[in-house]
C-alpha cells in the first residue's frame, strides 16, 4: 500500500525542481527548513477548519511532501548530502508531522484522536529510523508510510473542503482520518518492530 515504493519514479521527476532551486542559490537545509514552514503553515489553517482554509492546507501538504523530496535530491546534486543533513531532514519532518496533525485535531475538537494520531505516527517514523540504526537499513514499508499520511491529509482536506457534517459515529472526514491514523499508525509501527525483531533475533 505504501508510496514510498514510488520514490524512483517521483524523483525522475524532480529534476527541473533541483534545478530551479539550485538556481536560486538554495541549500538541501534551506529547503527542508522551507518544508517545515509550509508544515506549519498547513496545521495554522487546518486549525481554521474552513472550506478555504482546507483547501489552502492540502496545498501546502502536498508541497511538504514534494520539498521533502527535493531537498535530498539537491543534496545528491549538489555533492552535500550528509548525515548532519540527513539528521535535520528526519527531525523536521517529525516536527511537521506533529504539526499538521495537531492542526487538524485542533480544528475539530478531537484532542483525544489527535494524540493517538500523532503517537502512532510518532512511533512508526521512529521505527523507520530505530531500524537503520542497528544496521538494518531504513524501514519504509509497513501499512502505512509518511508518503502515504500525507496524501491521505491532502485529500482529506480536500473532501473536509466540501463535506462537514458527520459521517461516521459522529465524526467527520477529518475525525475519521485521525481515527485511521491511531489504528493503522500503531499497527505499521508493529508491523516494523516485528519484522526487524525477527530479523535480528
Amino acid at each position: 500500500m505504501t508510496l514510498d515504493r514510488l520514490r524512483p519514479v517521483a524523483t525522475r521527476a524532480l529534476g527541473p525542481f533541483v534545478s530551479a532551486a539550485d538556481a536560486l542559490g538554495l541549500t538541501p537545509n534551506g529547503v527542508s527548513v522551507i518544508a517545515f514552514g509550509v508544515a506549519v503553515a498547513a496545521g495554522g489553517v487546518f486549525y481554521l477548519a474552513t472550506p478555504f482554509a482546507y483547501v489552502v492546507g492540502a496545498v501546502c501538504v502536498f508541497l511538504n511532501g514534494w520539498l521533502d523530496l527535493v531537498d535530498g535530491a539537491l543534496a545528491r546534486e549538489q555533492g552535500v548530502a550528509s548525515d548532519a543533513g540527513d539528521f535535520l531532514d528526519h527531525v523536521l519532518d517529525r516536527y511537521a508531522d506533529i504539526v499538521i496533525i495537531a492542526g487538524l485535531a485542533a480544528g475539530v475538537g478531537r484532542y483525544g484522536l489527535g494524540f493517538a494520531a500523532v503517537t502512532g505516527v510518532v512511533m512508526t517514523s521512529y521505527l523507520g529510523t530505530q531500524i537503520q540504526a542497528v544496521g538494518l537499513g531504513r524501514a519504509y514499508g509497513g501499512l502505512v508510510g509518511r508518503a502515504d499520511r500525507l496524501a491521505l491529509m491532502g485529500l482529506t482536506a480536500v473532501v473536509a473542503a466540501v463535506v462537514s457534517e458527520p459521517l461516521v459515529s459522529g465524526l467527520t472526514v477529518v475525525g475519521l482520518l485521525l481515527a485511521f491514523f491511531a489504528v493503522v499508525g500503531h499497527l505499521t509501527a508493529l508491523q516494523r518492530f516485528w519484522g526487524a525483531w525477527s530479523d535480528l533475533t
